[in-house]
């Protein structure tokens, strides 16, 4: 859409207000409203004005003043207001020079596309991210210096079977890691999925599939169809919104952190790749499991800055609660048709060269996702520039290996501490073509260290009690 466009968009759905949102630096929306009288074609350029301090990870107090830029390609009508509301989303500019701010994490993956493109291997990366979460009836959680805890509750959680519930029968809860695919009554959120599916596809999201998923206690999976890069992304923070907007109708709560609960699958975000040039894909081929040379190549550059990518693919200390040895998280740096213990997956569902992509299994939907889609891009692009070989694949369950076997494959990080340390040592992939920037880096660890590493370290945790309280 033109400017044009929106505000005949806007005038023909009754808008009364315009919603500005834009993506901050950790990968959460922000937002603030205005009057739909202040929607004129001026507005796309001259921008609106807004205090960059305020938002974490960006500008100092100093230089706070910063530029929202309406994008008229995004306008859609948002579903959860009282009053018509037009919806955009911005970009960042600096108000003095004009240009994009370099911490703008959709700015970042704006040059992505633009270093693919310029690079001549390809014209358009397609994205397909798998996002779980868990939709609980009850959350409760506090922190302060004397007092720790969290709790969370599902109606249909294995362990309520014993709670006295008026009216229900306790036979049906959802026992740990039975919760793929059952139907009702066990599965007792589908009504809700069906809703959530419905609302984004009538903002033009197309949806594949919905279910349940591995955990008890409402762990659930919906799955758009692949879209170009940064139009995913603008998906990404579209889906939670919807999600978590549904979920609140009904008198519960979604989470998107990996790891909500002890003893059962915590919530990935598997994210299938492919690159495509003048409407043909460029990953089928007559190599391993019908792949082509530059898509191995493709994998060969992703587990090699794998660790690096982490830093923003899995994001959070609660990320490598997830990613631990032994359990169901993709940790081993390895490739393979079909094993999902590898952590690039290469599917084969269908024959079809279309449908010929690779899935990166490691991330999570805790990630701010134009920044990490940039990232798993960047490595691949550095695989495919410089031939990186990706060796053998391991076709088999990696985690039934000898030791001695088992040691040779990599592994992704086991905390965030691991990961951000592994980006400040391998992050020159991510400068090329100025799509990320030293300052992007620097303030992306300096971020996560100070904001989450330390204050983790710092704070004793519920279990440390029950392990070490009579030492």
């Amino acid at each position: 859409m033109t400017p044009k466009d929106v505000i005949k968009f806007a005038k023909d759905h009754g808008a009364k207000m315009l919603d500005i949102k834009f993506v901050d630096f950790i990968g959460q929306w922000q937002h603030f409203g205005i009057t739909g009288s202040h929607l004129e074609e001026g507005l796309f350029e001259d921008g609106l004005g807004f205090d960059g301090s305020s938002i974490r990870g960006w500008q100092p107090i100093d230089a706070s003043d910063m530029l929202v830029l309406p994008d008229p390609e995004t306008a859609k009508m948002d579903p959860f207001t009282k009053v018509p509301t037009l919806s955009l989303i911005a970009n960042i500019a600096d108000p003095i020079t004009r240009e994009p701010y370099t911490r703008d994490p959709r700015h970042i993956a704006k040059k992505v596309v633009k270093y693919l493109q310029a690079s001549g291997i390809a014209d358009t990366a397609y994205i397909g991210p798998e996002a779980e979460f868990f939709m609980f009836d009850d959350v409760r959680y506090e922190q302060s210096a004397h007092r720790g805890f969290y709790q969370v509750d599902s109606d249909e959680a294995a362990w309520n079977t014993a709670r006295d519930e008026a009216g229900s029968n306790l036979g049906y809860k959802l026992q740990h890691k039975a919760g793929y695919f059952p139907v009702s009554p066990s599965d007792t959120l589908d009504d809700i999925r069906v809703e959530m599916v419905l609302q984004l596809e009538a903002l033009g999201i197309t949806i594949e599939a919905q279910h349940h998923e591995v955990a008890t206690a409402g762990q659930c999976e919906i799955d758009m169809r692949f879209e170009e890069l940064v139009k995913m992304a603008d998906q990404c923070m579209w889906y939670k919104y919807v999600i978590k907007n549904v979920a609140k109708r009904h008198g519960k709560t979604v989470t998107f952190m990996p790891k909500p609960i002890y003893g059962d699958n915590g919530s990935g975000m598997h994210t299938h790749v492919s690159l495509w040039k003048n409407g043909d894909t460029l990953f089928a081929g007559d190599k391993y499991a019908g792949m082509s040379e530059m898509a191995l190549h493709f994998i060969g550059g992703l587990l090699k800055h794998a660790r690096a990518v982490c830093a923003f693919a899995n994001p959070t200390t609660n990320s490598y609660r997830r990613l631990v040895p032994g359990y169901e998280a993709p940790i081993n740096l390895a490739y393979s048709s079909r094993n999902r213990s590898a952590s690039v997956r290469i599917p084969m569902y269908s024959p079809s060269p279309k449908a010929k992509r690779l899935e990166f299994r490691t991330p999570d939907p805790s990630c701010n996702p134009y920044l990490s889609f940039a990232a798993i891009l960047m490595a691949g692009l550095d695989g495919i520039e410089n031939r990186i070989d990706p060796g053998e694949p391991l076709d088999k369950n990696i985690y039934a290996l000898p030791a001695e076997e088992a040691a040779k494959v990599g592994k992704t990080p086991f905390t965030l501490f691991e990961a951000l340390e592994s980006l400040r040592e391998d992050h020159e992939f991510l400068l090329r073509g100025d799509v990320f920037t030293e300052d992007v880096v620097k303030g992306w660890i300096d971020f996560k260290m100070e904001e989450e590493v330390k204050p983790m370290l710092l704070r004793p945790t519920p279990y440390e009690f029950a392990l070490y309280y009579d030492c």
